[in-house]
């Protein structure tokens, strides 16, 4: 780690938690990447506390994103476990926006000190990618100073487009929509160029009883840091609003299939989309496409469904969905699968 005054204090390894959870192959896992203790500023909750509350919330992994500071780096290698991986990270709080540094080395500091009239952040971007980490921008429309993201999202692998309660009592707000519109409006481009950036969601949890409000759900070979940034960069992935949602998406062609985040050829023939979700009562479900959203089922009120819907690679470039609540506010939303 390093001090205030930038000098070196030694920690031993064992101190840090372990980079892989023993005997957890290929599956889907639920994660919280953006957290913070009272090591963060507004942080309310011990990394202890932080531990309990992801294993209460169903959470199998966790990212520590504390502001400017691997000071909770040593704090977690009691704390992770055979049903909790711990992912190293720090949160850069510069003065034109915020990011995520996820996967980093144990006591590794990222710089936040500047802006982006500076021109300085592709080289930090460019320590963390070489050591294995991922870079994601957070929160890109926080309505406070700081907050709101001015950096283009080029070099980052990642945009957050669902940040959680932190001081409001509503899971899904406005700066959200505005997050998720901005990339939903990227996809057709990016994907277009071959280089389309993933979506998650994060709780950015302060307080008690926020962790997990939402996670990422990953699709990862095990239970391992690599396995899982490597599931979120590929865009394997899809956010809850917690872990009684459960959903799959699927489009097939014939004998061909592909699940979120994967590309499907299909041959220039018909191609059928298959959603499958649970836990979300009397929810309404959108299919969305390059062509924005094409198609509207609602769930019944037992909240559990399976809807179809057909298209073609020449009708939809992408199929992505949404999933809300009567209120409008988000239950459930994928990553595309890519239609060729």
């Amino acid at each position: 780690m390093v001090t205030d005054d930038g000098t070196a204090e030694q920690v031993s390894e064992s101190q840090f938690p372990p980079r892989r959870v023993a005997g957890r192959g290929h599956g889907w896992y639920r994660g919280d990447c953006h957290v913070h203790s009272v090591l963060s500023n507004s942080g309310e909750l011990t990394p202890e506390q932080l531990a309990a509350g992801a294993r209460a919330a169903g959470l199998d992994f966790i990212a520590t994103t504390e502001h400017n500071t691997s000071d909770a780096h040593g704090a977690w290698g009691s704390l992770a476990g055979d049903d909790l991986l711990v992912v190293i990270g720090q949160e850069a709080t510069s003065q034109t926006g915020h990011w995520l540094a996820i996967g980093i080395n144990p006591g590794q500091v990222v710089d936040w000190r500047y802006r982006v009239r500076d021109d300085l952040i592709g080289k930090q971007l460019d320590q963390v990618h070489e050591a294995g980490g991922l870079c994601v921008a957070a929160h890109p429309h926080a309505p406070y100073p700081s907050g709101t993201f001015m950096y283009p999202f080029e070099g980052f692998d990642v945009v957050e487009v669902w940040n959680g309660l932190w001081t409001s009592d509503e899971p899904w707000q406005a700066d959200n929509e505005a997050a998720l519109a901005e990339w939903g409006r990227s996809l057709a481009v990016d994907i277009r160029s071959g280089r389309w950036r993933p979506a998650m969601g994060n709780s950015d949890t302060h307080l008690e009883g926020q962790i997990g409000t939402p996670h990422t759900v990953v699709l990862a070979d095990e239970l391992s840091t690599d396995a899982v940034l490597a599931g979120i960069r590929a865009g394997r992935s899809w956010i809850a609003e917690s872990a009684t949602v459960e959903l799959s998406l699927q489009v097939s062609a014939g004998d061909r299939s592909a699940d979120i985040g994967g590309r499907l050829d299909t041959c220039g023939g018909p191609a059928v989309v298959r959603v499958d979700v649970r836990g979300v009562p009397s929810g309404r479900v959108s299919f969305h496409t390059d062509r924005g959203t094409v198609h509207r089922e609602s769930l019944p009120g037992n909240g559990s469904g399976v809807l179809e819907w057909r298209t073609s690679a020449e009708e939809s470039a992408f199929v992505r969905i949404e999933v809300r609540h009567l209120s409008g506010h988000m239950a459930a939303l994928t990553n595309p699968i890519i239609l060729s």
